[in-house]
């Protein structure tokens, strides 16, 4: 597992969003990328964090962010995510597990009592230049904006 720090240059992203576009980091020179990690669609925690940034959204556009959102599930399920809760940015479809590896979000994770594989909730803004200016390790799921802001 990577271990990412502030300052360091943030890794290319080489994948496809819910509509099976290609999605680059790349695409997004030029811009500040909120950038956040996210175990699963449709699970109480992450449907939190991704309405939390829906609802924020113009603020964040406002101060010069664009949003992506990354998880292992597939396109068609970020699809139904997408429109159940109107989220009006693009969700990084990560089967191959590439993206969450290269960030170093991918790794052991405690749950109940029970230690298994997964994404460990993870958030980097990245600047116009593509290097990380911060990594948000302990998201508050209805409160992110403002850990963002």
């Amino acid at each position: 597992m990577k271990n990412l720090q502030i300052g360091d240059t943030a890794p290319e992203i080489n994948s496809v969003d819910q509509n099976n576009d290609r999605i680059t980091l790349e695409q997004y020179k030029g811009k500040k990328v909120v950038l956040y990690f996210y175990p699963k669609d449709m699970t109480p925690g992450c449907t939190a964090q991704s309405c939390n940034l829906r609802d924020n959204y113009q603020s964040l556009l406002d101060n010069g962010y664009v949003v992506l959102g990354c998880s292992v599930d597939s396109p068609s399920r970020h699809v139904k995510f997408i429109e159940k809760y109107e989220l009006p940015f693009p969700l990084i479809s990560d089967e191959d597990k590439k993206v969450v590896e290269d960030y170093g979000v991918w790794g052991l994770k405690k749950f109940m009592g029970k230690e298994y594989i997964g994404i460990n909730r993870t958030t980097f803004i990245i600047n116009e230049n593509g290097m990380i200016e911060d990594i948000i390790e302990k998201v508050k799921t209805k409160d992110h904006t403002n850990q963002i802001l």
